[in-house]
């Protein structure tokens, strides 16, 4: 068949997909998906899907009718076994599907608790594929004890859920504080509060010795000596980059399968975007999990499979829902040696990560003006005085006219 192959049929795929043919590419594309359903958004898996706010057809990324009018084969419920380089072709159910360009959206899967400590019994729960959350909605009972390992996003998503739900929930990180790897002590200290306020219970610095039951989970051994009776366990203690495919094909792997800053694989005939890419950026190599790079990294990848040459310069940003606040988050934080936080009537709270006189990124609860004005700001590397953001007297947009 030859033309465009691309295998993952998640938003960076489906992005891929349609920003080629968007371009004009007339050759044949196909995607291909390890799940038995079209593209769908995971955002929502841990909020409002599992609260039954969204159906699965308001999931689906486009109505399974569009990519058949684009002209994309897709492939679903078909992993890829194999990647053959030197007779580009890849290998699903035994059925070899030949490519002139191939692109790994392969994505990432969450960890998992080791068999020795319990993660295997019924009942202990990952939050990834619309599976994973069909599989666990009927836990959601009013009442019910739910042991939530991990304090980072899709942890506290879930709590949020949970609580909304009238479970009774304990949530555990082993780190010092909740969301201390991507957030200052400012922001953990902020949803620590939300938390609190609507009945989970945060425990920080502890971490997980053991889950007991016969077949199904029942009980929580917690390193500080607690046991606790649980009725089901959803862990969230982050992801990995889906590689294993690249890796068995002998590519290039970087926390990620590694990339030049146009996409490019170490094999000019492949290319790789979303979770899974590890791409140039300062100097080094960084991969990044969310929706906005998943979609900007796949469009500019299209473009560069059709010859454009377009450097990929990551711009990021991240959204989280938990029950009434809306977290926004622009740029990236390493790096940071001071906050500047912003508060503002209403309830709007806003905090400046800046390395030295350099702003570098921001997070907003409940305040899109200042996040639309700092995404701007950090887009355009513009670095307003600290002392200007805190004072709430000073209207935000009167920076971008400076």
């Amino acid at each position: 068949m030859g033309g465009i192959v691309i295998v993952g049929a998640g938003q960076a795929g489906a992005s891929l997909a349609a920003k080629l043919r968007s371009l004009g590419y007339e050759g044949a594309v196909t995607m291909i998906g390890e799940e038995p359903v079209p593209p769908y958004q995971r955002p929502p898996l841990s909020k409002t899907y599992l609260l039954g706010e969204t159906s699965l057809e308001q999931l689906y990324l486009r109505a399974p009718s569009y990519w058949e009018r684009l002209g994309v084969a897709l492939k679903l419920g078909a992993p890829v076994t194999a990647i053959d380089r030197a007779a580009k072709s890849v290998c699903i159910q035994g059925e070899h599907i030949s490519y002139d360009q191939l692109a790994l959206a392969t994505g990432s899967r969450p960890r998992r608790l080791p068999r020795a400590i319990g993660g295997h019994l019924q009942g202990v729960y990952t939050i990834r594929t619309l599976a994973d959350v069909d599989t666990m909605a009927a836990e959601f009972e009013t009442g019910r004890r739910l042991l939530i390992v991990g304090g980072g996003y899709i942890g506290l998503e879930a709590a949020a859920v949970g609580a909304k739900l009238g479970l009774k929930i304990t949530l555990i990180e082993m780190a010092p504080r909740i969301l201390q790897r991507v957030a200052a002590p400012e922001t953990s200290d902020y949803f620590r509060k939300v938390h609190a306020a609507h009945g989970v219970k945060i425990l920080e610095g502890v971490w997980l010795e053991r889950l007991t039951g016969e077949d199904r989970v029942s009980n929580a051994v917690l390193s500080d000596g607690s046991e606790l009776t649980v009725d089901f366990v959803i862990v969230g203690v982050g992801i990995t980059p889906e590689t294993l495919l690249a890796q068995d094909a002998g590519l290039d792997i970087e926390n990620g399968i590694r990339t030049d800053e146009f996409g490019r694989t170490s094999d000019p005939a492949i290319w790789a975007a979303g979770d899974c890419a590890s791409f140039p950026h300062q100097g080094g190599h960084i991969r990044l999990e969310n929706v906005g790079n998943a979609i900007d990294q796949a469009e500019i990848v299209a473009e560069n499979m059709l010859g454009a040459q377009k450097v990929y310069g990551a711009k990021p940003w991240f959204w989280s829902d938990q029950y009434d606040v809306k977290l926004q988050i622009t740029g990236l934080n390493a790096g940071y040696d001071r906050i500047v936080s912003r508060r503002s009537e209403g309830g709007a709270v806003s905090f400046w990560y800046y390395k030295g006189d350099t702003l570098l990124a921001l997070d907003a609860m409940n305040d899109a003006r200042a996040y639309m004005v700092g995404k701007r700001l950090i887009d355009a590397g513009i670095s307003p005085d600290p002392a200007v953001i805190a004072n709430v007297s000073i209207d935000l947009k009167s920076l971008l006219k400076a």
